[in-house]
C-alpha cells in the first residue's frame, strides 16, 4: 500500500473531532490539519505559509479557513488560496475512515512543506499582448502572478524604480537586522521561470494614454495593450528649516532600514510621526538606540487610524520601555553641525539631540508623472479606480496605495487603504479583470503592527467611526475592540486575543452585519 515517497498513517478516531473542530495531527512526525466540516474530514498543510501561524488555531466558516495572525484564507477542500496576505496555497491530504479510525495518505515531500505553488500557463511567444505593470510591489506581483495562474500567455512585465524584486515591506519597520535578501517574497529565479520580466531601477516619468506608451527616466519606452499603475505611496516630507541635513531618513527601502539601524543604535534618535512606522521604529530600536523621543502632533499614536483607546495601550507599552513622547507639539528645526544634523527644535520650545531622524509622516501617493494627463486622480493624487480596479481610461487599471477605491464596509464612499494584503486582492482583481472576467473587488481589509513582540490585529474599514465598545482591558494589554458607526460594528481590533479579529472579518466577509448590542 505504501510506497517509499507516500505514508499512509491512523491519526485518531472519527469520534475524537466534532463537527467545525479543527485538530492538529502528527503523519511521520510532520504536523497535518485535519478538519471535520460537515462530517466530511479533510487534511491539510498545519501551517499558513504566510508566517508559519498554526492554522489550527484559525477560523473555520463554511469551507474557508481563516489564519489566526493576520487573515489569509483557504479553501479546505482544494487547500487553495482565497484572501491574502500569503501567496501560496497549502497541500492537501487523502482521508479514509476504516471502522471508525481516520487515516491520512501523503507524500513525504508534501509533509515536508507546508505550502503549494499554484500552476501557471507558459508565455508564448505567438502571443504578442503586453501587460505593463508599473511597480515592484504587491500589488504588481500578485497582478503578474494571477494573470499566469489564469492562462494569459503574453508578454508581462513588472518595472519598478526599486533595485529589487518585491519584498515584504512590512518588515522594514519590524524587524529591521534584516538583509535585503531575506524579505524577498519571490526570488528572481521564480519570476523568471512563469516568463515575468521583472525591470529594477527603471521609473516610469509619463505615460501617453493614447498611443498606449509608457517613457522611463532612462530615455526608453514601452507600448502595452493592457496597462496596471500600482506605483504605491511615499512618506511625506518635512518642510522645515534644516531638513537637508545629513542622517534625516524616510523609511522606504532595505537599504534605508539598515542605515537607520546603524546610525541609530547607542545614539540619540528623532523619530517624527506616531504612525505605524513611527512606532515600529521605536520599538524595535528601543534597546538598541541609546534615547527615543516620537513627535507627534496628535494626543496619541495611531489617532486617526486606531484611535485614542488603542494608541493609548501602545504609547504605554513603548514608554515602559524607555521611549519619550512629545505629543501635540511638532518639529519646527533641525540644527546640525558639519552638514549633520545634532538637534530638534519643536514648537513648544523643547530641544532634543538628534543623532539621527526618522520621518514617519503622511503617505503621498506616487502618481506625480501622471500629472497633465487625462486620468482622474482624487485631490490628493491618488488613482479613481472603480471595483473592477478600472481607470476612467480604457485598458487602464490600477491598484494597491496609489487609488482610491469604493470600500463596502464605508457603504461605497472612496477611500485609499494602505495595507499588503488590500494592495494584493487589488492586484488580482485587476488581473482577472484584464482578462475580461468583470470581477469586482470582495475583500474585508485586514493588517497588523507589532510592537515589542506583541502584534495589534485590525480588520474592517473603522474610517468615520462614532463609537467603541471594549472586551477585556486595555490595561491589562490584552482586548477585543469593535468600532461602530451607524449602529454596526465595521472594524475590530485587538490585542492578544486570537483569533477574535480573524472572526470578525469572516462575519463582515459574508455581509453580515453585527449590531452594538451584540458587540456588548
Amino acid at each position: 500500500m505504501e510506497s517509499s515517497d507516500t505514508i499512509t498513517e491512523e491519526v485518531c478516531r472519527e469520534d475524537d473531532v466534532g463537527d467545525g473542530q479543527l485538530l492538529e495531527v502528527t503523519v511521520a512526525g510532520y504536523p497535518v490539519l485535519l478538519v471535520r466540516n460537515r462530517r466530511e474530514f479533510r487534511a491539510l498543510g498545519s501551517k499558513c505559509p504566510h508566517y508559519g501561524a498554526p492554522l489550527s488555531k484559525g477560523v473555520l466558516r463554511g469551507e474557508r479557513l481563516r489564519c489566526p495572525w493576520h487573515g489569509a484564507c483557504f479553501n479546505i477542500r482544494t487547500g487553495d488560496i482565497e484572501e491574502y496576505p500569503a501567496l501560496d496555497c497549502i497541500p492537501c491530504f487523502k482521508v479514509t475512515v476504516e471502522d471508525g479510525k481516520v487515516f491520512i495518505t501523503a507524500k513525504k515531500k508534501d509533509l515536508e512543506s507546508s505550502q503549494r505553488v499554484k500552476d501557471t500557463s507558459r508565455r508564448c511567444l505567438l502571443n504578442k499582448n503586453t501587460m505593463l505593470l508599473l511597480g515592484g510591489g504587491v500589488a504588481a506581483l500578485a497582478c503578474a502572478e494571477t494573470l499566469r495562474q489564469e492562462g494569459f500567455t503574453g508578454r508581462i512585465i513588472m518595472a519598478t524604480k526599486e533595485k529589487h524584486v518585491p519584498y515584504d515591506k512590512s518588515k522594514l519597520s519590524k524587524e529591521m537586522d534584516l538583509k535585503a535578501e531575506d524579505i524577498y517574497l519571490r526570488k528572481p529565479e521564480f519570476l523568471q521561470a512563469r516568463g515575468i520580466e521583472f525591470w529594477t531601477e527603471k521609473e516610469a516619468v509619463s505615460v501617453d494614454f493614447q498611443k498606449q506608451k509608457v517613457r522611463f527616466m532612462d530615455g526608453s519606452s514601452q507600448k502595452y495593450h493592457q496597462l496596471l499603475i500600482a506605483t504605491g505611496s511615499h512618506s511625506g516630507f518635512l518642510k522645515v528649516p534644516g531638513a537637508d541635513l545629513q542622517n534625516i531618513c524616510t523609511l522606504q527601502t532595505p537599504e534605508e532600514s539598515s542605515k537607520i539601524l546603524e546610525l541609530a543604535t547607542g545614539k540619540n534618535l528623532v523619530i517624527v510621526g506616531a504612525s505605524f512606522i513611527g512606532m515600529e521604529v521605536a520599538a524595535f530600536l528601543s534597546d538598541r538606540a541609546g534615547a527615543i523621543s516620537v513627535v507627534e502632533r496628535e494626543q496619541l499614536p495611531f489617532q486617526h487610524a486606531l484611535g485614542p483607546q488603542v494608541g493609548g495601550v501602545a504609547m504605554k507599552m513603548l514608554q515602559n520601555k524607555g521611549v519619550k513622547f512629545h505629543m501635540k507639539t511638532e518639529l519646527c528645526e533641525l540644527k546640525g553641525k558639519d552638514g549633520k544634523v545634532t538637534e530638534a527644535v519643536l514648537a513648544n520650545g523643547e530641544k532634543l539631540p538628534a543623532d539621527v531622524v526618522v520621518v514617519g509622516i503622511g503617505s503621498i501617493p506616487s502618481s506625480a508623472f501622471l500629472k497633465g494627463t487625462s486620468i482622474a486622480r482624487d485631490a490628493k493624487g491618488a488613482i479613481l479606480v472603480d471595483l473592477h480596479m478600472q481607470t476612467n481610461i480604457p485598458k487602464v487599471f490600477a491598484a494597491g496605495d496609489v487609488v482610491t477605491f469604493p470600500v463596502a464596509l464605508l457603504g461605497g464612499d472612496r477611500s485609499s487603504i494602505h495595507h499588503q494584503q488590500v494592495a494584493e486582492a487589488h492586484g488580482r482583481c485587476a488581473a482577472l479583470n484584464m482578462l475580461g472576467r468583470g470581477e469586482e473587488l470582495h475583500t474585508v481589509p485586514y493588517f497588523w503592527s507589532t510592537l515589542l513582540g506583541k502584534s495589534i490585529r485590525y480588520a474592517g474599514c473603522g474610517k468615520g467611526y462614532t463609537d467603541t465598545v471594549v472586551k477585556g482591558s486595555l490595561e491589562q494589554q490584552k482586548f477585543l475592540l469593535f468600532y461602530i458607526r451607524d449602529g454596526h460594528v465595521t472594524a475590530a481590533a485587538s490585542l492578544d486575543c486570537d483569533p477574535m479579529v480573524s472572526l470578525i472579518a469572516e462575519v463582515l466577509y459574508v455581509g453580515k452585519q453585527i449590531s452594538k448590542e451584540e458587540a456588548e
